[in-house]
């Protein structure tokens, strides 16, 4: 290798590395906890008041609600009864400043039909649930909409957003049965609304671009890509991995977002991590102990299950049961909790068919590429991968420890 080529190379390196160092500090310490989903449940006949249930997580509503009426009081008392996690006190800390807890909800969620506005009004009392393992509000609204009860409903959601400083990324999922119209909705800040007569096609849509959307703002999920096809010594083992990754974290994402499964984000987040780290490992400790040779394709086992070796078909295991836990990842992100309705296993399918379309797209324009520098270039092919998996292990490290601390 000539002078200039290693040159070239090492500056690679450092610049990889310097931008992984640069990831792991900027990015948070839990790739999903500084975002927030609310869930509303819309229901109506279509000849009266739309009636919306909603689910906010509560300490976030409590801090929102008391910054945005200017509500001392709701803050340290929702705050206490958060921290005692005392549930009857959470309600009660809602409900004398339901004005204040009220005004911020309808402020930011509207209902329209005809053009004209839906006038809210609370039913009911404040309760509290759990979801994702977190404490969560429930907050019961009428809509009263004049003579336009008959019309196509439009729900705009705008909580918790951006601007409030307190999360980034909200995202309300939307479960509706109104007038012979049912389905279910994603939104968030680039699509803020839906109509309830909308078609099949834009549901399904919204969803397969939130699914899409996930994987490629969640940095932990594609490093743990990366780590794989660096680690991949032909196109058999890609695919393989891959596809183990896709099965294990398909079931676990649909058992989790059906309300089957349910392991807290302070379990999930942390082993994710981990998972990132010890598959890009993985890939250094061959390289220390096979060296040129780690990509040898004449496997001694050929003949072997899935034409692996058993190296091969240890690391496929491992990439198995890591997948399980990123599937509750997915999940998380998601996190529909509503009654069981093909409507919307269909909708979850289509999430997770976003998140396998970019996944497939991520691997079908990398390894190529790693491959072809193996082969014309098999030193600079181990520089490349050996970079990757080195910074790939060090953001895995420092992200477990980060959640750790803040589990």
């Amino acid at each position: 290798m000539s002078h200039r080529v290693r040159r070239l190379l090492l500056a690679c390196a450092a610049a990889v590395l310097t931008l992984f160092g640069g990831l792991a500090l900027a990015q948070p310490a839990a790739a999903h906890g500084f975002s927030s989903t609310v869930y509303a449940h819309v229901t109506g006949d279509g000849n009266g008041p739309l009636r919306t249930q909603l689910k906010l997580e509560y300490d976030l509503l409590v801090v929102s609600a008391a910054d945005a009426g200017h509500d001392d009081a709701l803050f340290r008392a929702g705050t206490a009864a958060f921290d005692a996690q005392d549930d009857a006190a959470q309600a009660a800390a809602l409900t004398a400043h339901t004005r204040s807890v009220v005004d911020y909800v309808t402020g930011r969620l509207t209902v329209t039909a005809g053009g004209e506005a839906c006038v809210p009004s609370r039913r009911g009392g404040f309760r509290t649930t759990t979801a994702d393992g977190v404490p969560y509000a429930v907050l019961t609204l009428d809509w009263a909409c004049g003579g336009h009860d008959g019309d196509d409903h439009v729900v705009r959601a705008g909580l918790f957003p951006d601007s409030e400083g307190y999360v980034k990324g909200t995202k309300t999922i939307v479960t509706y049965a109104v007038g012979g119209h049912d389905g279910s909705a994603a939104l968030d800040a680039a699509r803020p609304s839906f109509s309830v007569g909308q078609s099949w096609t834009t549901r399904f849509w919204e969803f397969f671009r939130l699914g899409a959307e996930h994987l490629l703002t969640g940095i932990d999920h594609i490093l743990f890509l990366l780590a794989l096809i660096a680690g991949s010594r032909r196109p058999r083992e890609i695919v393989l991995a891959a596809t183990s990754f896709t099965l294990a974290h398909s079931v676990t994402f649909l058992l989790a977002a059906l309300g089957l499964v349910d392991v807290p984000s302070r379990v999930v987040e942390p082993v994710i991590a981990l998972s990132i780290a010890v598959v890009a490992a993985w890939h250094l400790w061959r390289l220390r102990e096979l060296g040129t040779r780690v990509y040898d394709l004449q496997v001694p086992d050929e003949d072997g299950r899935f034409g692996l070796d058993r190296a091969g078909r240890l690391r496929l295991a491992v990439v198995f049961c890591f997948g399980l836990v990123h599937g509750l990842g997915f999940a998380g992100a998601l996190g529909i909790d509503a009654a069981w309705s093909w409507t919307l296993l269909w909708s979850l399918l289509v999430f997770n068919v976003g998140i396998e379309t970019v996944q497939l797209g991520i691997v079908a324009a990398v390894f190529p590429l790693l491959m072809l520098l193996r082969r014309r270039h098999p030193r600079a092919g181990l520089w490349a991968t050996g970079t990757i998996a080195a910074g790939v292990t060090a953001m895995g490290l420092v992200w477990f420890v980060q959640r750790l601390a803040t589990g």
